[in-house]
């Protein structure tokens, strides 16, 4: 049981959004997690059609057919980079799933902390482009509104007109998961009662594409898009890049309990490390992952036998997915050991909608929020022949209906930031 008096403020989520290439909200992302669905697809979009060369690179997991006026009034969208519109749109829709109303709260008790890896990337090359085609005269003056990796913050802030504390964590695939873990921070310490949280990433660009392709980090199954992302496959061969957005409204417990909302789940834990190892190999042994874990449970108040699933990282690379699974085994032991029949599942939702990047850790919250909801754990699909190593259970293929009380979310950057969040059930 976790001790009562570990924090004496307990920390709520009673609201989520998301655009993904899975679904342009959250019940339809979640939807096609919990049944298997990939939303990995052949690249579109002119930009890279212009480029004359072949493209080594030819799938992602971009948002299509998505219009952000559903939300966003068409003159504001204009001026926003893709990733803050993905992002401001998510928190919109996660506000009103909550049904808070703004307009009666303390403004100044209400915050906003957005992660973003890549931010602006579109806009630059964009940018580029026109200053080297057309000249610095016809430069845009949004550019730089429309490019810091805070825009999305400043947006969702202004929107709503939130006047408590504000931040960007850019940390790489981190970067949403430290946004929500310092959001809980912040409440904890007393200093604000509702946080808006979260990432946003729209990186699926021509220059994202050839530099990750260049470091051979990507898939290159172009024939067979929807197999391509594999986490903890012996045929992996690189992640798939995506873009999206999730967003979650915390509130402490006092504060949405006297609104009357409806209570999704509980934020109990969340710690951060560094490898020091590597600026973008992970440590072999997964020692700096094994750290943010244990410290994530003492955070939390909680112990290893606790803890019914994990959502990895998995990003179905063949460094990070042995690195992973290494630090798991190393924190939980045979707790998670399947050939000692251990008791925790362990799955990478990346297997449906690639890599986010910066957006990861958010959008994978969903899937812990309904595992210890709903008893639900999404599966990892294309796990046809697991790695070596791969000694835990990754549910492959279906999802599994299981009673789950505490869910772990891992989320690991170049950079070496290793991020472990935890969300209890609610009750």
């Amino acid at each position: 049981m976790r001790s009562s008096a570990q924090h004496s403020v307990r920390i709520v989520i009673t609201g989520a959004g998301a655009v993904t290439n899975l679904g342009h909200d959250a019940p339809s992302t979640w939807d096609a997690m919990r049944h298997g669905r990939s939303g990995i697809t052949a690249i579109e979009g002119a930009e890279f059609a212009r480029h004359t060369n072949p493209w080594e690179v030819k799938i992602a997991g971009q948002v299509k057919n998505w219009d952000p006026v559903a939300r966003i009034e068409h003159r504001e969208a204009r001026r926003l980079d893709r990733f803050t519109q993905l992002g401001l749109y998510a928190a919109l829709e996660a506000v009103e799933r909550s049904g808070i109303n703004f307009e009666q709260e303390d403004r100044e008790r209400c915050g906003v902390v957005i992660g973003s890896g890549i931010g602006g990337i579109r806009t630059i090359e964009e940018g580029v482009d026109i200053l080297r085609d057309k000249g610095q005269d016809r430069v845009s003056p949004f550019t730089v509104p429309r490019l810091m990796a805070n825009a999305a913050a400043g947006n969702i802030s202004i929107r709503l007109g939130l006047e408590g504390p504000a931040s960007t964590h850019a940390t790489a695939c981190a970067s949403s998961g430290h946004a929500i873990g310092d959001a809980m921070h912040i409440m904890r310490r007393g200093e604000a009662d509702v946080m808006i949280v979260g990432g946003a990433e729209a990186a699926v660009s021509p220059i994202c594409v050839a530099a990750f392709n260049a470091m051979k980090a990507l898939s290159t199954r172009n024939e067979d898009p929807t197999r391509a992302s594999r986490p903890f496959d012996k045929a992996r061969d690189g992640f798939v890049l995506a873009e999206g957005a999730a967003v979650l409204v915390l509130e402490t417990e006092q504060h949405a309990k006297a609104r009357g909302a409806t209570i999704l789940a509980e934020m109990v834990g969340y710690a951060n490390s560094s490898d020091a190892y590597h600026i973008t190999a992970p440590d072999e042994g997964g020692k700096g992952a094994a750290r943010s874990m244990q410290w994530a449970l003492r955070d939390a108040g909680l112990n290893t036998d606790q803890i019914d699933y994990i959502n990895a990282h998995g990003t179905s690379t063949p460094l990070g997915d042995k690195a992973e699974v290494a630090a798991v085994l190393k924190v939980f032991g045979d707790r998670a050991r399947k050939s000692a029949g251990g008791k925790v599942l362990m799955s990478s939702t990346k297997s449906m909608h690639g890599h986010c990047l910066g957006a990861s850790g958010a959008v994978e919250m969903l899937a812990c929020i309904h595992a210890v909801r709903d008893g639900i754990v999404a599966p990892t699909i294309n796990l046809e022949t697991p790695d070596e190593g791969m000694d835990v259970d990754l549910v492959p293929h279906h999802a599994r209906e299981q009673r789950i009380r505490y869910a772990m979310n891992n989320t690991f950057g170049f950079g070496g930031h290793n991020c472990t969040l935890i969300v209890g059930r609610y009750e």
